[in-house]
């Protein structure tokens, strides 16, 4: 399937929608293409997803498809069943989902493989076949982690805003130089295209998918369900401050660092950190910067905004609140410091990300 024929048909398909009617909701019909060496996470997070939806009010029809309808072996030591072959799958299909994997052949040598060693499956024939097949026939397109590349692969991409997981990210605007490639968001939503970031964000994708179709009641009933935090915007980075830290090697800073996450509104000087790690504050510093490889300063600042931005996002307390929930003190000092850092003021953060970002009636 040549490029140029690939929007001919996109077209084409979307001109054969089924027409609307009243009463119940019809249900929208979901396909996984699997394939063998699929990672396990990118169809399970998803999946579980839909199908909590479903408790609450959504109507989803999901199926999990391979080639030839066999079952398909995974990356974390279990195999998938599938519902059926290529062949049978319906003629609309209202989103299809393609998650990430490695090719058949491919092995992971312990204590050798990084992430960015690992081979994406834009080389699989099988996810080329199956995604060439059947993009055209569904209505949105959604990957999952390096199921960016089987879309790039194909040119889907070519022109669009996309992501995949971090370690991922140079290789794919490398390999695939069409390709707007955002490094750090944790789904990119461009056209009928939505690309999503490693492993555990296909929970955000799946949620922002459901809050677009249902919505947001509905996302955030099915987060607090599944135990995650409401739901993370699609712009917010792939890593919070504490991930992207180093981890520190001395237990007492490990205990400092976990307890500024713990209660990022409590005293968090440098001598009431010294006090409690039983250092001195100039060895306080110099372990910040040698373990944590930011001041103390530094991270207690980027600790509090973050714990500002979760509670923007996710609840209606007033300005004032959060500052002093989050260890600002005060409004105008937390204000101060999201112009400095984000380049948008608290209450402009609250309105681009109170929900998943996911645009309506995609």
């Amino acid at each position: 399937m040549s490029d140029e024929t690939m929007p001919q048909r996109v077209h084409k398909a979307a001109g054969r929608r089924p027409a609307k009617t009243k009463g119940p909701k019809a249900p929208k019909t979901v396909v996984f293409a699997l394939y063998d060496k699929v990672t396990l996470q990118d169809v399970a997070a998803p999946l579980e997803i839909f199908a909590r939806a479903n408790d609450f009010g959504a109507n989803y029809n999901v199926i999990l498809a391979s080639i030839t309808g066999e079952a398909v072996e995974t990356t974390s030591f279990v195999s998938l069943n599938v519902d059926m072959p290529l062949a049978a799958v319906p003629q609309w299909i209202d989103t299809l989902i393609v998650p990430g994997g490695v090719p058949p052949d491919f092995n992971f040598t312990p204590g050798e493989h990084d992430i960015p060693e690992e081979q994406t499956p834009d080389v699989v024939s099988a996810a080329l076949e199956m995604v060439g097949e059947l993009a055209p026939r569904a209505r949105r397109v959604a990957s999952v982690c390096t199921g960016a590349f089987v879309l790039a692969a194909l040119g889907l991409l070519d022109g669009r805003r996309a992501t995949t997981h971090w370690a991922h990210c140079q290789e794919l605007a490398r390999t695939y130089p069409e390709v707007v490639v955002d490094p750090d968001s944790l789904f990119v939503h461009d056209g009928r295209y939505i690309t999503g970031a490693g492993i555990t964000a296909g929970i955000d994708l799946g949620l922002a998918l459901v809050e677009s179709d249902y919505g947001p009641d509905v996302a955030r009933r099915v987060a607090r369900w599944m135990v995650v935090f409401l739901q993370r915007p699609g712009g917010q980075a792939q890593f919070s401050v504490w991930t992207e830290a180093a981890l520190p090697v001395s237990r007492g800073l490990r205990e400092i660092i976990d307890s500024v996450v713990a209660d990022p509104g409590a005293d968090h000087s440098i001598a009431a950190m010294a006090d409690r790690a039983a250092v001195s504050e100039r060895h306080l510093v110099r372990m910040f910067r040698m373990q944590v490889g930011m001041t103390p300063a530094r991270f207690v600042e980027q600790a509090r905004l973050e714990a500002a931005k979760v509670l923007l996002a996710t609840g209606d307390h007033g300005q004032d609140a959060v500052a002093r929930r989050a260890g600002f003190g005060s409004a105008d000092t937390m204000r101060r410091t999201f112009r400095r850092a984000l380049g948008v003021s608290p209450s402009m953060y609250r309105t681009r990300f109170r929900t998943t970002g996911i645009h309506q009636g995609l």
